[in-house]
């Protein structure tokens, strides 16, 4: 094997160019491995941990782009520099669609004076000083960045909150702006259900079931999960919720996170006794306690939250859900033992290979009281850590999201190259009783997501074969039929090739918990 690479001096590209020029570097047929990224020393550090950090890197700095890649010995390298080179030309000013580009938040505001968004993806450490200038241009801020150390966060917040401008990030990759889907987001109907959200993966799921149930949503405003920690206390969750509160083309709001702190939660019930209009909320992983005495409506699941504010939009007795989800516990349990049934002794464990994170920590929380040897590289819950989140252990929920996987990579949600090895690796492993998967649709994500999941699929049939044994594929698909890839379309390719593929995130949980369950591991 041949480690290469080049330096592009003073070539900042924005985390968004980095990832999709990764994604069509990972697709050169001589490549084995690559990464492309900024000369951080986080990222110089990562590269020496994956064996891809090469002498031409010691002298780079953070403004510096890297690009290292792994190929055979006899690859043709300067025929691989050479096409590089193509995908770095550096844009004119002017798009194939004779858009200007503006070069700078000045020359942009004078081509579009009538903005009032900002959308800011570039180097954490100068994010936070150009999200500023666009509060002090009166421009709300979508802060696709992360890494923007927690007190820049702290003073934009406070500054936007006293000018009644919305910050959304650092690290927001979903909001729906009047019905406009910005970064990871889905083309769901217009209705009078408004959320807000500090999951982006959980703000996508639940407003794609909202959709998919015949409502609509009126805003979606995501914050960044950083918002309703302790330090920074909720200011723009909190502020979300009021202009929904305000909003008189929204009648339900429903709120969405993983835990917020205890001091965030108080502040909360606090703004919700003022407000006249029901709200649900979906807190993943935080005690029902904390909600008692409110007049909040908790759920436990996404899916569950998005129903709840379904039932309300449509002026429907909130119990009709729980009979919605006894039809489906009756229905997954029937599945689940039919597909165990058709397993052999040795077919043990859970499987899971997530592109949302946050859907990760749902499946780990819905394992809670049934799995007990549960393990994860992002535990929550009861799950243990993993020693090598390379290799699985028992019963292994992976979020394939998280820093250690897409460092250098396109996000699996656009690339699912990372995954569809370990999709391999775990169909050939005699212990594993199921797979567990999500695909998330929608702007951001992989245009043609059938192109890359059916050929591994088809491959997992063939392992499994030969092997003479059976091995269940579950699936969960969060998108709508608006969006460009089209649900429908997906979920019957998927349909025909045998997975199994369930309405949420939840359901699709439960289905594959229970196959494992069944086998008698816990």
């Amino acid at each position: 094997m041949k480690v290469s690479g080049i330096v592009k001096k003073g070539e900042y590209f924005d985390s968004v160019s980095i990832m999709l020029i990764a994604k069509r570097l990972s697709g050169f047929k001589d490549i084995i491995d690559s990464a492309v990224l900024m000369g951080t020393k986080e990222n110089l550090s990562v590269l020496k941990s994956s064996g891809l950090l090469i002498p031409e890197f010691k002298a780079v700095g953070e403004m510096d782009l890297l690009i290292v890649f792994k190929t055979e010995d006899n690859a043709d390298i300067p025929g691989l520099l050479k096409s590089i080179d193509i995908l770095l030309k550096p844009d004119k000013g002017q798009s194939e669609d004779n858009h200007l580009n503006p070069s700078s938040l000045e020359s942009a505001v004078s081509i579009l004076p009538g903005a009032n968004l900002a959308m800011i993806s570039i180097a954490g450490r100068y994010a936070g000083d150009v999200a500023m200038k666009s509060l002090q241009n009166s421009l709300n801020v979508m802060l696709f960045s992360d890494n923007v150390p927690i007190d820049k966060e702290i003073e934009l917040k406070t500054f936007a909150a006293d000018k009644g401008l919305f910050v959304m990030g650092p690290d927001c990759g979903t909001a729906i702006i009047n019905g406009i889907p910005l970064a990871f987001a889905n083309v769901v109907n217009r209705g009078n259900i408004g959320i807000v959200g500090a999951s982006g993966t959980g703000l996508q799921e639940v407003s794609c079931i909202i959709s998919n149930s015949g409502c609509g949503v009126s805003q979606a405003i995501g914050t960044g999960g950083r918002d309703v920690k302790k330090e920074v206390g909720g200011i723009m969750f909190l502020q979300g919720l009021q202009a929904l509160a305000d909003d008189r083309n929204t009648d339900v709001i429903l709120l969405v996170s993983k835990p917020p702190a205890k001091e965030v939660i108080e502040k909360i019930k606090d703004v919700v006794k003022k407000i006249n209009k029901p709200v649900v909320s979906v807190f993943l992983g935080s005690s029902p306690e904390l909600l008692y005495g409110s007049k909040i409506h908790a759920a436990s699941t996404l899916e569950e939250a998005a129903l709840l504010a379904v039932a309300l939009s449509q002026n429907q007795p909130v119990t009709n859900v729980k009979g919605i989800t006894a039809v489906q516990d009756v229905e997954i349990k029937e599945a689940a033992r039919i597909e165990s049934a058709k397993l052999n002794p040795e077919h043990k464990y859970l499987r899971a290979l997530f592109s949302g994170g946050t859907f990760c920590d749902e499946t780990q929380l819905l394992c809670n009281e049934v799995l007990t040897e549960v393990y994860s590289n992002t535990p929550v819950g009861n799950a243990k850590k993993l020693k090598d989140s390379a290799k699985s252990e028992k019963h292994t929920i992976i979020d394939l999201g998280d820093d250690e996987f897409t460092v250098g990579k396109p996000h699996p949600m656009i690339d699912y190259s990372t995954r569809c090895k370990r999709i391999i690796e775990e169909a050939e492993d005699p212990e594993t009783a199921v797979i567990l998967l999500d695909i998330v649709l929608g702007y951001g994500s992989n245009m043609n997501p059938l192109a890359e999941i059916i050929p591994v699929i088809r491959k997992v049939k063939e392992i499994t074969s030969a092997h003479g044994h059976h091995l269940p594929i579950v699936c969960s698909v969060t998108g709508t039929d608006k969006d460009p890839q089209n649900r429908t379309s997906v979920v019957t390719a998927l349909q025909s090739e045998g997975v199994i593929v369930m309405k949420s995130n939840a359901a699709a949980s439960r289905l594959a918990i229970l196959i494992s369950y069944s086998k008698g591991v816990k």
